[in-house]
């Protein structure tokens, strides 16, 4: 890896081109270096994930929105048989819908990016920013199923465009905070899927430059998505970051021209949005000819809920085997979590949001209440992506005794595992101590989810598969599981014609008992 020294350049300075970030970023992407067969099989697990996860959100209400607004936008079949096969234009599945519905890709991204996103129960990485490096594959897919036939494209290249959206944006969030400045951290993937669509498609370096920089600089935007009262839009938020990149590419390959230097500029985005004009960062980018393996410091999620919480969860069912007392709130006099910065101020008690405390607060916002779900895990055993937040089991009345008593506060000590660049030390748990009113106290730790690579069960081929297959059953017909998870593991070897088969079909029926919301189109 090569580190690129970033910061913030005086007009007059008149920055070089080769020397602007959006440009190495652009190099990486444009570099043809081949795809580990590692790499390549966690492509594999990922996309089983994204389906998985996506399944499961077909009938929630901010997937069947997202849905009707792609399917108002479909490439009629027949102006599409006309087209040669220079400007073939095969349009994009939407998941959900038969594989012979298509749409525009553009909006193929958003729909299943907000399939994805909803249950915010797929992939992540954490280091001085957030993310969900498993939104890049939605985008990147859309766009291989639309121009399949035109590029000549095969599974390979989209294997090869996914290992590069994840390379760039794990990179960046190495790097690069955005949330300490109150930028949602989707600005890193607006970039990274615009990388990845490049690499897809084999484009030059300078038409992926130009999207880089448009991708991103309509890709900023607060993280009050994520804060407070948490609406529907923290799913939708990737979702139109992979539009933007979409479109970004589309307008690059115009030769149209995007906002330069868009990281490095006076008014640029480091200068008034992230640290500003005496910022400086060290970004890594992968050396020219070396493999893009930044997938494998991904982790995927067990349970749908926010990545910090995922080892809290799994202390809560360890502690409710051990030590069941702890969950009966007329036995306990106080709960404190001791863990990381970022799970105390962003999901703990140390955000100051009461709607973290609140029985009637949203789905999206018990997902980013830790003292909620470590209550319930405590109490149940386990957790569950749909029973865990209805408002009937948030509003048990011994829940929210137990719930109020509970509360986080940051340890220098976990803060500092957190941050750690040493894959060994890394850690996103704590400690808790657990005050009984008999006097006693209940002491136990986990520094990674049983699911992490170095967690107590690894999740491993088996594991995507069977999680596919749980969150699956109640929407797809058994012949479509084993249709997918056909087609999926064959990924590398598919033909163009075959990348339409990267889709789900609902059950029949299903997805036309729900009736979808009307807007403008």
């Amino acid at each position: 890896m090569k580190l690129h020294n970033v910061r913030v350049h005086r007009s007059e300075e008149n920055l070089a081109r080769q020397d602007q970030l959006a440009w190495q970023i652009a190099e990486v992407a444009a570099d043809p270096v081949e795809v580990t067969s590692e790499v390549t099989e966690m492509v594999i697990n990922r996309v089983i994930d994204n389906a998985a996860v996506a399944a499961a959100s077909l009938t929630r209400r901010p997937v069947v929105s997202a849905r009707s607004q792609a399917l108002a936008h479909p490439l009629p079949t027949a102006q599409l048989e006309e087209l040669t096969d220079e400007r073939r234009q095969d349009g994009s599945t939407v998941f959900g819908e038969p594989a012979a519905t298509r749409v525009s890709p553009e909006w193929a991204a958003w729909a299943n990016g907000v399939a994805v996103r909803e249950l915010d129960y797929h992939d992540t990485f954490l280091a001085a920013e957030y993310s969900h490096p498993g939104d890049n594959i939605p985008p990147i897919t859309a766009v291989a199923q639309h121009a399949g036939r035109a590029f000549g494209l095969s599974g390979r290249d989209l294997v090869r465009g996914i290992a590069t959206g994840y390379e760039i944006q794990i990179d960046l969030a190495k790097a690069i905070s955005l949330h300490a400045h109150k930028i949602d951290h989707v600005a890193h993937l607006g970039p990274s899927a615009a990388a990845g669509i490049g690499t897809l498609l084999g484009l030059p370096q300078e038409v992926i430059f130009q999207a880089i920089g448009q991708a991103l600089h309509t890709t900023t935007a607060t993280r009050q998505s994520r804060k407070g009262e948490i609406s529907s839009w923290k799913a939708h938020a990737p979702a139109f970051a992979g539009k933007m990149a979409v479109e970004a590419i589309d307008r690059a390959m115009r030769g149209e021209t995007s906002p330069t230097p868009i990281y490095e500029g006076e008014d640029g985005v480091i200068a008034w949005l992230l640290d500003g004009p005496d910022a400086r960062y060290e970004v890594p980018l992968p050396e020219r000819g070396e493999a893009k393996r930044a997938i494998l410091d991904s982790y995927t999620k067990e349970h749908s809920a926010e990545y910090q919480a995922q080892a809290w969860i799994d202390l809560a069912r360890k502690l409710h085997r051990e030590h069941p007392e702890a969950a009966d709130p007329s036995r306990v006099e106080s709960i404190v979590i001791h863990t990381s910065h970022h799970t105390h101020f962003v999901i703990g008690s140390g955000a100051n949001d009461p709607q973290k405390y609140d029985p009637t607060a949203s789905r999206e916002t018990l997902d980013h209440s830790i003292p909620y779900i470590f209550t319930v895990a405590l109490q149940d055993g386990g957790w569950h992506h749909v029973d865990s937040y209805l408002p009937s089991r948030a509003q048990r009345p011994e829940t929210v005794e137990l719930w109020g008593k509970v509360t986080t506060t940051e340890d220098p000590e976990w803060t500092r595992r957190y941050h750690s660049i040493d894959p060994a030390e890394k850690a996103f748990g704590g400690r808790v101590e657990i005050r009984m009113a008999d006097g006693s106290v209940i002491t136990d730790e986990i520094a990674v989810a049983d699911a992490h690579p170095l967690g107590a069960r690894p999740f491993e081929r088996a594991d995507y598969i069977a999680k596919f297959r749980m969150l699956a059953a109640d929407v797809l017909e058994e012949a479509e599981i084993e249709r997918f998870l056909g087609v999926a593991e064959r990924l590398p070897s598919l033909t163009a014609d075959e990348l339409g088969g990267l889709t789900i079909t609902a059950k029949p029926g299903l997805l036309a008992s729900i009736p979808a919301p009307k807007g403008l189109f």
